[in-house]
């Protein structure tokens, strides 16, 4: 048991986010099974060599520019200066490995989700499992232990039984060959569905990879006092509907045995109510080392696949993305969250963009004592226009931008003329897969921090925004936000 001692809750001390890391799946046999794709394919099942003769090799999801922004091998701005679209102008040298993280190919996620299979609901066939463990057995963040757990598979005959009840789903790598299989948690409960499981296996791997990366980074994993999940999962059995605490179930695979966890809800918004929870955990002195961790949103798989397909260009939804971020006290060097800084959204806001931006950014910059244009900065929605504009869903993050850029019109800070520099100067080009715990913000933290620290940046605001609505429990919108900001080199209080 972690105990606090009586001084600290007399010293209070800036939280500092001291490592983010990012992981991304490229998982093009899956991504026939995310929410969008799996309803329109068993409705037109001839969609389904369409759909998958525009998924992309893994080779060329490494060398796509926003994914090499993801896990920090290019800087978001450097995006200005690749010609679009995009996917057709590969990263020369794109490497798998990046400052934050990597890129992991498909049978190795395999792989690592079934290391995750408590209860052997998901069988791989052997000799897939075979040529998998090759490859675990170099990667540096597998140990013995993961080999174990990853078994010896079973045969092809047993798999095409288990698929036989209707109840079990498929695994296919991106040629479409059957590789595996997950299997139903409980046949009477809708909540355990193989549907479900196989979205909860992916989450965990994916969350795991991002905290093996991070622990490997900044230091021993038993130095971690509490687990904050961020994601959108809703993991659950009998009679416990999303009860949750993915947290824990994935730091069980990294080794943080001194930790305790808990996840927190808050739809896309979800990771930055973590850090936001995390910094006020580190700064009361209930915990010293906290790390905010999301998985990926399965659901999310291939969601604007039918614009792509109509613009006969590659489905781009076909990564599966995760973070991990670091939350302790001040070390003098590592970027602080500023309490003070603080933004929510509250219930009698309103559901207007202008509402939730006033009191996500406006109030708390007059909080400050700053403007607008102080803000080196704004970390929002950082969808990939790329795969959000062929469906029609329009560039979010400019949208943004342009709106956070009219409130310093209206504050007489910028002429309307000048909106535009604005959105330039201020804002970035979205980069980031659409799932919205992702998306929301958080990958801009660790370009922020590297900027801050080797002294570019002075600070970055993050806003991230929440959709209740989707729950079918209220009309509500959400929202949190804080100022990050580059450690002047004073420890101690706040």
């Amino acid at each position: 048991m972690y105990i606090v001692s009586s001084s600290a809750h007399h010293q209070p001390t800036k939280p500092v986010v001291q490592g983010v890391s990012y992981f991304l799946a490229h998982v093009p046999g899956l991504t026939c099974h995310g929410s969008k794709p799996s309803r329109e394919i068993k409705k037109d099942p001839p969609l389904r060599e369409s759909f998958r003769s525009h998924l992309r090799t893994f080779e060329e999801a490494v060398a796509y520019p926003p994914n090499q922004v993801f896990i920090g091998n290019l800087d978001p701005d450097d995006l200005a200066h690749v010609p679009s679209p995009w996917y057709k102008h590969p990263v020369r040298d794109g490497s798998r490995w990046g400052l934050f993280g990597e890129i992991m190919p498909e049978d190795e996620f395999y792989g690592m989700m079934k290391i995750c299979d408590e209860f052997q609901l998901l069988l791989l066939e052997e000799g897939f499992v075979r040529a998998v463990a090759v490859k675990l057995r170099q990667h540096p963040l597998f140990s013995d232990a993961d080999l174990l757990r990853l078994g010896n598979g079973v045969s092809l005959a047993d798999i095409e039984r288990q698929l036989a009840d209707g109840a079990t789903l498929p695994m296919y790598d991106r040629g479409g060959r059957l590789v595996g299989c997950v299997r139903t948690g409980h046949e009477e409960d809708p909540n355990l569905t193989a549907e479900i499981l196989m979205e909860n296996l992916s989450v965990r791997a994916s969350g795991a990879l991002a905290l093996r990366h991070q622990v490997a980074a900044t230091g021993r994993a038993e130095a971690v006092d509490f687990l904050l999940g961020g994601g959108e999962e809703a993991v659950g059995d009998r009679y416990n509907r999303g009860g949750g605490n993915m947290a824990k179930a994935i730091g069980e695979l990294c080794g943080c045995s001194g930790a305790g966890g808990a996840d927190i809800k808050a739809f896309c918004s979800g990771t930055v109510h973590a850090i936001v929870v995390a910094a006020g955990l580190v700064a009361s002195g209930i915990f010293s080392d906290v790390v905010v961790v999301a998985g990926g949103s399965f659901a999310k798989l291939g969601m604007k696949f039918q614009g792509h397909l109509r613009h006969d260009m590659p489905i781009l939804e076909d990564v599966i993305a995760a973070i991990a971020v670091r939350v302790g006290r001040d070390d003098g060097k590592s970027p602080v969250i500023r309490l003070d800084s603080i933004g929510k959204h509250e219930i009698g806001s309103g559901s207007s963009q202008q509402a939730i931006f006033d009191k996500l950014i406006a109030q708390p910059l007059d909080r400050l004592g700053l403007k607008f244009t102080q803000i080196d900065k704004y970390a929002t929605e950082m969808h990939n226009p790329e795969i959000t504009e062929p469906q029609g869903s329009g560039n979010v993050p400019r949208t943004n931008y342009r709106i956070i850029g009219s409130f310093a019109v209206l504050r007489g800070e910028i002429q309307r003329a000048d909106l535009d520099r604005f959105v330039e100067e201020h804002g970035m080009l979205g980069f980031s897969s659409t799932q919205g715990h992702i998306a929301s913000a958080v990958p801009v933290l660790g370009h922020a921090i590297r900027k801050m620290l080797s002294g570019e940046r002075n600070n970055t605001m993050f806003v991230a925004k929440g959709s209740l609505f989707l729950g079918r429990m209220t009309q509500l919108a959400d929202g949190m936000s804080f100022l990050l900001e580059r450690n002047k080199g004073t420890q101690g209080g706040v």
